[in-house]
């Protein structure tokens, strides 16, 4: 079979290793260099080892109670109990996560876990360790590597289904047939003003398989890491697992603020943090810090060397005072709508990584997940290309721009910056039915004034305002406050009902 994989990060990488290794003809197709996107920007680590008194079933639950009740059950269910294969099969790849004296694998804590239970590498360079020793993988199999060829669309067959991509690559359009298309594009958090997500991060894939007519779903759902150094610089991620080590949040006076929020404190879910954060920043008019420095300048250089050195490099000695930080979005739980082995509603198209919406992560993604999730469904994926095809039953309904009235023109002619900080304002941590409705206006207005893209700059615009659209309405459709989406103007639902029936690993928890 010929197979196509669009992405090459974790998700991708391990897809395009286990069709290889199914005896598939593999071709990969990267955005830009193999290694760029979020995975070699990974500070964070792979959750799933689990140590005394923890287990599979009670990360399952931790999972669920993150994602508010809206996770799918059987999703969870199998990320957990595929987890330890998947780590295994990194480490026999040549990933060497950190390991304690005694030469057992070195177990993390971060928020919303109960127990430690993340691996790490080269303390917080856990994705680029991974990319690298994935990449090299690749690099000694026969998988066809295209880099720097941008998706445009997806090849539609006569009978509804994907049969191919086309691509721009150096100004020059070509299509490439296959049997099947794996989508492993990342997610789309250059919507946003502030963003940990590399620039390339414009939500290619998602925005293609809507324009297939895939069922897309859950983009309301947009998590802001809570922590991002506060310089006005390109953002940079201060990992979850410095909080988890036992890092504070302070305000101007130095008090704790976090605990207002939720009992958890610093440990809370990410987007009670991130509100937390911006209250207080709001409040105080700004930055909130924080505050390592009882961890002691050893071991945040030896646990923490990439942050360290950037910190550092900043003009701040963290080992001594608190930095500044700010929320900024950082991943993307909804996404392409697929079934529990990557396939899409539109038959021949599998979708795995930040771009699918799985329904592992419900409307919060825990801390750590994202990277396992790669892996688990990326290998899923690839194990399920020569099957039929099953019909979609249970799919959610796909997200669908629908009409409405225009609230007033914009203000503005369209920049993608524009875009950005509308987004940020409107769509972004705390939401109103005004706020979106103005959004809405001015985003379908921009895309009326919009030319038949020609660059991969235009391109990239197109899929923006497709996808803002689409988060909107979402948005908009959402009236309860639920995990990462909160609507100032709704009512709160802490505990919503799962999406399908909850599986035997969380009824033993």
């Amino acid at each position: 079979m010929n197979v196509i994989v669009v992405g090459s990060g974790i998700a991708g990488l391990t897809a395009a290793l286990h069709a290889h290794e199914g005896g598939h003809e593999v071709t990969l197709v990267t955005k830009g260099a193999l290694g760029d996107g979020c995975t070699a920007l990974a500070q964070g680590g792979v959750a799933g080892v689990y140590g005394p008194d923890d287990s599979a079933a009670v990360h399952a639950a931790d999972t669920m109670t993150a994602g508010a009740g809206l996770s799918d059950a059987d999703a969870v269910g199998v990320l957990v109990e595929d987890g330890a294969a998947r780590i295994a099969e990194l480490i026999a790849r040549g990933v060497a996560f950190d390991t304690a004296p005694d030469g057992a694998l070195q177990l993390g804590r971060e928020a919303a876990h109960r127990y430690a239970r993340i691996v790490h590498a080269g303390g917080d360079a856990t994705g680029a360790v991974i990319s690298r020793a994935l990449i090299a993988t690749a690099g000694r199999t026969a998988i066809t590597v295209i880099e720097n060829a941008f998706l445009t669309d997806l090849i539609q067959t006569p009978s509804g289904g994907v049969g191919g991509i086309k691509i721009l690559t150096n100004g020059v359009r070509s299509e490439l047939h296959a049997d099947a298309v794996i989508l492993a594009t990342g997610g789309a958090g250059q919507l946003y003003a502030h963003t940990t997500n590399p620039t390339g991060a414009t939500g290619d894939g998602i925005a293609a398989a809507l324009r297939a007519g895939a069922a897309i779903a859950d983009l309301e759902f947009v998590q802001f890491h809570p922590t991002v150094l506060a310089t006005g610089d390109a953002a940079f991620l201060i990992s979850e697992a410095v909080r988890g080590e036992g890092a504070i949040l302070v305000d101007s006076d130095g008090r704790r603020f976090a605990f207002d929020s939720h009992p958890d404190g610093e440990l809370a879910p990410r987007d009670v943090v991130s509100r937390a954060i911006a209250r207080c920043a709001a409040v105080q008019g700004a930055p909130a810090r924080l505050d390592a420095s009882a961890l002691g300048a050893a071991t945040l250089a030896r646990r923490f060397p990439t942050i360290d050195r950037v910190t550092r490099a900043h003009g701040f000695d963290w080992a001594r005072e608190p930095i500044p930080v700010t929320p900024a979005a950082h991943y993307l739980m909804g996404g392409v709508v697929t079934d529990l082995d990557g396939r899409s509603t539109v038959p021949g198209l599998f979708a795995v990584g930040e771009v699918a919406r799985t329904g592992v992560h419900g409307a919060n993604r825990l801390a750590s997940n994202s990277l396992l999730e790669g892996a688990v469904f990326g290998a899923r994926a690839a194990a399920k290309l020569t099957e039929p095809w099953p019909i979609a039953t249970d799919a959610p309904t796909a997200t669908r721009p629908h009409h409405a009235t225009d609230i007033s023109p914009p203000s503005t002619n369209y920049t993608r910056r524009a875009l950005q900080q509308l987004m940020w304002d409107s769509v972004g941590l705390l939401r109103t039915h005004e706020g979106l409705g103005g959004a809405l206006s001015h985003i379908r207005t921009w895309s009326r004034s919009m030319p038949t893209p020609r660059t991969i700059t235009e391109y990239e615009d197109a899929n923006l305002l497709l996808l803002a659209e689409a988060t909107a309405v979402a948005a908009t459709d959402r009236v309860v406050s639920v995990g990462a989406h909160h609507r100032s103007d709704g009512t709160s639902c802490h505990h919503a009902t799962p999406l399908r029936p909850r599986s035997s690993i969380l009824e033993s928890v």
